[in-house]
């Protein structure tokens, strides 16, 4: 459960702290990171490339199991992942204005494009209604921005909170927010990539069978952001009375890779904490079997998982579904992106 009502604010030794030579090999495929730029070549401690993409073997894992002490939920729906890969980082805002840039420029993604075309012979996910993927639809560009003016109007969804700036400022290693599901969707089809299925983003956080209770292991995130960015403890920990009184603007979002002690099994960071973040999958009980499976029924809302900057402690659990989920024109600003990739 997410903290604030959703902010009531839609509109409308440490692992993985440098790259191996493939990871990097694969960013160098991102288009956002072509261009040298703040938020694009530079992130993390050590200033890495922001599209470094490290692998994820795949394999069996149960989507629920137990992951505290006052959830009694046995093992249970277990999903089969293949291998992917999975960005390092949260996309920036230097990122996304690559995208921006792009699309103003007469971008738009092709119908069929963002499938998952490494799986069963280029088809993609299994829809667990039957069929596969179908990629991006022609009536998905009706949701996307054309003008310069139109994109800088959609991520300005909150002037306090929004981490975009219609110029390149001191936010661009943050991680966009503010963002729809349509938007996410556009810019990994766009990066080079797709959106990871629920079964996968899991999968990732969870270590795959380790299933860990939080992607860095049990260690309980405190308040000191060390694991995680979240509930506003970011950057000085609890200090107003409550929730209310520790969230002040976007300085209580974190620059992507900051919370160095969260990094999951595969070295990825802020897989929980920092920005929810948008998946494939629309919002459902789960579907067994799970083999390289995706839910596309709508039913208004899709999926978003990992917590944020501003949500609960709880929803950082690697097996938790966060709240409801938002539908795929609905923009907050807990909300983000990360890109997956084929092996």
């Amino acid at each position: 459960m997410e903290s604030l009502g959703r902010w009531a604010l839609i509109a409308g030794g440490l692992v993985g702290c440098g790259s191996s030579p493939e990871a990097r090999g694969a960013a160098a495929q991102a288009l956002s990171c072509k261009t040298s730029t703040e938020g694009t070549t530079n992130c993390g401690p050590t200033g890495e490339d922001c599209c470094t993409s490290p692998s994820v073997p795949g394999g069996a894992y149960d989507r629920t199991y137990p992951y505290a002490a006052s959830v009694d939920a046995g093992a249970a729906d277990p999903a089969q992942v293949s291998a992917f890969r999975l960005d390092k980082y949260l996309v920036t805002v230097g990122r996304f204005r690559q995208f921006v840039a792009a699309s103003a420029a007469g971008w738009a993604p092709q119908p069929g494009s963002g499938k998952h075309t490494h799986l069963n012979g280029g088809k993609g996910l299994a829809v667990t209604s039957g069929g596969y993927e179908p990629g991006w639809l022609q009536e998905d560009g009706a949701y996307l921005a054309t003008t310069t003016a139109d994109w800088q109007n959609n991520l300005g969804c909150d002037p306090s909170f929004a981490t975009w700036t219609d110029a390149a400022g001191p936010n661009e290693t943050l991680p966009i927010n503010c963002i729809d599901w349509y938007e996410a969707y556009a810019f990994c089809i766009w990066d080079g990539g797709f959106l990871p299925s629920e079964a996968e983003f899991e999968f990732a956080a969870a270590g795959g069978s380790e299933q860990r209770v939080y992607p860095w292991g049990s260690t309980d995130p405190g308040t000191a952001n060390a694991y995680a960015i979240t509930n506003c403890y970011y950057p000085n920990g609890p200090t107003g009375p409550g929730l209310q009184g520790n969230c002040a603007g976007a300085g209580n979002i974190a620059p992507v890779g900051t919370a160095l002690l969260g990094a999951g099994k595969w070295g990825q960071l802020d897989l929980a904490g920092d920005m929810t973040e948008w998946i494939l999958d629309y919002n459902a009980p789960y579907v067994t079997p799970c083999v390289d499976c995706v839910f596309l029924t709508d039913v208004s809302y899709k999926t978003q998982r990992g917590g944020g900057w501003a949500t609960d402690p709880q929803d950082l659990f690697s097996a938790s579904r966060g709240g409801s989920g938002d539908k795929p024109m609905d923009r907050a600003i807990v909300d983000g992106v990360r890109c997956a990739r084929s092996p």
